[in-house]
């Protein structure tokens, strides 16, 4: 029997239709994931489950005593309480219900007969419902759930006042899984956590809690893992798909080749319909030509519109001039706010064509460290050097810069003459085109960007950098406002390979140049990246050679055997004492100083191929049952790490 159902669900705001007369059922324990492009009534339609919207017709409806819980985008919390306090609060109705129970047993002292039978059922309800709520042992569940959600002993007695936004959020949320209801209604529950805490929310939801969920997200590998059935809000409308979101993907291709070709269809019939009209308009069958034409208006009126998935995404991005081989050289990188240290002794090296992911928990500083990397704050020691011939593209968390006037065609027009110093003039055709491809819809071209919402902004500035001959693109997360569909876009821009999804064939992406991508979408940072560079909040960092899957397989084999080797994975240690600033002009002279510059960027870029194969080779686990082959292996590593370091020192002294 459904633990909720809503019947015939419908909503309009004005004259525009939201829900058509929608239904949906949850059973007991399900787990449904939620997805549609931005404004196509998804949140509408958990507020109406949740009972905090009413429909203008259907019914919701609910199991007797289960009780629903609803997380709100903007969460209403006591300023003068603490983060641990707030949270506590979940356990309200466990003190009250537990109050009750006291007086209960204080009743049952001198009761007797019919009225001692009632007070014993009651304490049985009573009982239960306490048990449903959570139970006891209640401060052990508010730290392990703040703890899982980022936060840290230390945060716990911060006032809310004091809290960022996120902090706010993460703390209603994690209020929310502590009391425990019947149903999670869970409006994009991952927005402000990092890549440890999506993880944890993915294990407790899967693993731990036992209830049902509705769940809204564009978490891709949150949904894969969570859900069993997949819902999709669109056109006033919703489409259900069985399975997790790698299966309602396929599905939804089939389903768009249906409609491409009802599409294909539709245009061919308006096709003999013009010619026949344009053949009789003036002949004995005008009478006939002129119905028909009338007719044909009114089908063009309520056309099928050609599905935006399935046509051709293969984008003709203009090319940039070639860098130079070495894109960032960093060395002994070190950047401390007050007390908090954020990275010391960090070594970067990048190359031209390589993609690095950059991840971390919230505030451990990877927005300061790329804007380190950019020359736009100066790091408390080390050197930075850049490459020759860079046309870097720069996605930064805020949009001050946005004309509120233009329209999307008009800004990508306008962001390719300024980045060209007006010697590429884009076609509004051409510009029109690129928006398009961002899932801008005709109708949508001709919004100012003033009137936009948050993701619809972030597409259009996206579009704008990719097409203006950047080869190197700098994104601190790209991906924050998107819906699902513009996640994948990009990630069909950016990606390494790009599966066609009509086709299955697998061809380059559109974007061949060098990219550092700050983000907690893993989704994205697995098809993009080719090297991963891990922040752990505390100074730490990690330089990881391979995909975000690659490093996590590593981790787990860490956590099983400690004693294994470290293959492909540098360490960088926790916080020293920050050291005042190297200056390589003072260093001795080495072995390579009668290289000129040209050979020693092609030796070391011979260099790191070389590296790559052997740490390909020692990445294998077969490698490791013949030690005395892993460690001649290991020990020609070290050999041409130790001559790539000098002559990067070489290089930096050259490049001065």
């Amino acid at each position: 029997m459904p633990i909720l159902t809503g019947t015939n669900l419908t909503l309009s705001f004005g004259e525009r239709d939201i829900l058509k007369g929608v239904s949906l059922t949850l059973e007991p324990g399900e787990k449904i994931g939620v997805v549609g492009r931005n404004g196509t009534g998804k949140s509408t339609l958990l507020k109406i489950l949740g009972g905090l919207v009413k429909a203008d017709a259907g019914d919701v409806s609910a199991s007797q005593g289960v009780r629903i819980g609803y997380l709100q985008q903007n969460p209403s919390l006591d300023p003068s309480d603490t983060l641990r306090g707030t949270a506590a609060r979940a356990f309200e109705i466990v003190d009250k219900l537990q109050s009750q129970l006291d007086e209960i047993f204080h009743a049952m002292g001198d009761a007797q007969g019919e009225r001692l039978e009632k007070l014993l059922r009651e304490q049985e309800r009573i009982e239960k419902s306490i048990e449903a709520a959570g139970g006891y042992y209640n401060d052990h569940k508010v730290d392990q759930i703040l703890h899982g959600l980022g936060f840290t002993d230390e945060q716990f007695d911060i006032r809310v006042r004091d809290l960022s936004g996120g902090q706010k959020s993460r703390v209603a949320l994690g209020r929310l899984l502590l009391e425990n209801p019947g149903v999670l209604l869970l409006d994009e529950p991952t927005n402000h956590l990092d890549v440890q805490g999506r993880e944890w929310l993915e294990t407790f939801l899967s693993e731990e809690y036992p209830g049902a969920v509705i769940l809204i997200s564009h978490d891709r590998y949150l949904l894969d893992r969570v859900v069993s059935r997949i819902v999709e809000v669109e056109d006033g409308r919703i489409i259900e798909y069985p399975g997790n979101y790698q299966a309602f993907r396929k599905q939804r291709v089939e389903r768009r080749i249906t409609m491409l070709r009802a599409w294909e269809k539709q245009q061919t019939m308006f096709k003999r319909e013009e010619a026949y009209i344009r053949q009789y308009k003036a002949g004995q069958r005008a009478k006939q030509a002129k119905g028909r034409e009338s007719k044909l208006e009114r089908a063009k009126e309520a056309a099928l519109e050609r599905p935006v998935e399935l046509s051709d995404i293969k984008l003709n991005l203009p090319k940039a001039e070639r860098t130079g081989d070495i894109v960032i050289a960093a060395r002994d990188l070190s950047k401390r706010y007050d007390d908090k240290v954020l990275f010391h002794d960090l070594g970067v090296h990048v190359e031209r064509g390589q993609r690095w992911g950059i991840i971390g928990p919230n505030g451990a500083g990877k927005t300061t460290l790329v804007r380190c990397l950019l020359g736009e704050i100066e790091p408390d020691a080390g050197s930075i050097k850049l490459g020759a011939k860079l046309a870097v593209g720069y996605f930064s968390q805020t949009r001050d810069d946005l004309d509120p006037e233009k329209t999307v065609y008009r800004h990508i027009q306008d962001t390719v003459r300024k980045a060209t110093d007006e010697r590429v003039m884009m076609s509004e055709q051409d510009a029109r085109n690129l928006a398009g491809a961002f899932l801008f819809s005709g109708r949508e071209q001709e919004k100012q960007l003033g009137v936009m919402s948050g993701g619809e902004q972030a597409r259009a500035v996206l579009a704008g950098l990719l097409a203006s001959a950047k080869n190197v693109l700098v994104l601190d997360e790209p991906t924050n406002h998107l819906d699902i569909q513009a996640c994948e876009r990009l990630e069909d821009t950016l990606a390494r390979t790009h599966e066609n999804p009509m086709t299955g064939e697998k061809t380059s992406g559109d974007f061949d140049g060098t990219i550092i991508l700050i983000s907690h979408d893993r989704a994205l940072i697995d098809a993009v990246c080719d090297h991963i560079l891990v922040l752990d909040g505390e100074g730490g960092a990690e330089v990881f050679s391979g995909t975000y899957s690659e490093w996590k397989i590593t981790q787990a084999e860490r956590g099983a055997s400690s004693n294994e080797p470290r293959k492909q994975s540098q360490m960088v240690e926790p916080p020293k004492p920050i050291v005042q600033q190297k200056k390589i002009q003072e260093a001795p002279k080495s072995r390579f100083s009668w290289m000129p510059l040209d050979k020693i960027e092609q030796r070391m870029s011979d260099l790191g191929i070389e590296i790559r194969t052997l740490d390909a080779d020692l990445g294998g686990t077969e490698i490791w049952t013949d030690y005395e082959k892993a460690n001649a292996l290991s020990e020609k590593r070290d050999e041409l790490q130790a001559e790539l370091d000098e002559l990067e020192t070489e290089w930096l002294r050259k490049s001065e």
